[in-house]
């Protein structure tokens, strides 16, 4: 029997975005899946922020074709199948935080059908319901945006910067949300972040964009296996590095061998032999961080990573 391929729930083709000089997007070719969290990094005018706004019919592009939830662009049908919080948002200052969503949920036509006590709880607002927004912090307006993105519950939402304002605690619930919305209610996510760390943790694929065009594509997995090497933790680091001649370096205290991981038994049994005293081995892989830099030869700070 055929296997029959699911529909992206985004699929652009040769995406180009022109500002006078400037190409914001160049030739963009990108496919997400459906299901999932998958992310989208990229340095300082990487594209990011561009996509998502084509993608959501806020700007056009200057060439090439996009489609989302198998329709195309603008499409009625298609975009009342997704949400998105593009930036932080803002609201009427004198509304409380469960006015605003009602509030949204009548202007979206979702108002007799919507739980909004549902939606506050999911982003973590019960106690703060009542409040006006204008006491909010940009943590709490980020948590009150996501929740305006999933009330009429849809099947892919997009994510610009999640976690933006918040603290490790916030950081660490909204990423709990995030999981929870694509393991449990079968919400396709898609998110820009500069928390390069929270990207590894919570996204099964990336796309990494450098200069409006794609550079790396794939899962977190695949990507941070690459250059995967064996980490051992050794009573005494020379005989160990003797063992390994060239494929050995040192790594603070312990030894990282470079080797497949067919080879990793062998090798283990060899440096026992040798007397090598090993209290723990285990492979380590490139993290996002050092592919994300590699890839896009963005200097190192947070504000490269953020925009774009």
């Amino acid at each position: 029997m055929t296997a029959v391929l699911e529909t992206p729930v985004i699929q652009v083709v040769g995406l180009t975005k022109t500002y006078g000089a400037v190409r914001a997007l160049d030739g963009l070719d990108l496919s997400i899946p459906r299901g999932g969290v998958y992310g989208v990094l990229g340095p300082n005018g990487a594209g990011k922020s561009t996509l998502f706004r084509i993608l959501l019919g806020l700007i056009r592009a200057s060439d090439g074709t996009a489609s989302v939830m198998g329709g195309g662009v603008g499409d009625v049908a298609a975009m009342r199948r997704m949400g998105s919080m593009i930036e932080t948002p803002r609201y009427p200052p004198y509304l409380t935080a469960r006015q605003v969503l009602r509030w949204l949920a009548l202007a979206h036509g979702v108002g007799g059908e919507t739980d909004i006590p549902y939606w506050l709880e999911r982003v973590g607002l019960t106690e703060a319901a009542d409040r006006r927004v204008r006491g909010f912090s940009v943590g709490m307006m980020q948590r009150l945006g996501v929740a305006a993105a999933l009330l009429s519950r849809p099947e892919l939402i997009i994510l610009d910067e999640p976690t933006s304002g918040m603290d490790p605690p916030g950081i660490q619930d909204m990423r709990a949300l995030v999981r929870s919305l694509a393991d449990d209610d079968g919400v396709t996510v898609v998110l820009a972040s500069h928390q390069l760390l929270e990207v590894q943790r919570i996204c099964d694929r990336v796309a990494i964009l450098n200069k409006g065009r794609l550079v790396r594509e794939g899962s977190v997995n695949e990507l941070t296996a690459v250059g995967e090497r064996l980490r051992l933790s050794v009573v005494s680091t020379a005989p160990a590095l003797a063992v390994l001649g060239a494929r050995g370096a040192l790594e603070g205290d312990a030894v990282l061998a470079d080797v497949k991981r067919p080879e990793g038994p062998a090798l283990i049994r060899a440096l026992v032999e040798a007397g090598v005293e090993i209290n723990e081995a285990r492979w380590v892989g490139a993290d996002l961080e050092s592919i994300f830099f590699t890839e896009t030869g963005a200097v190192q700070t947070p504000e490269t990573i953020h925009a774009g």
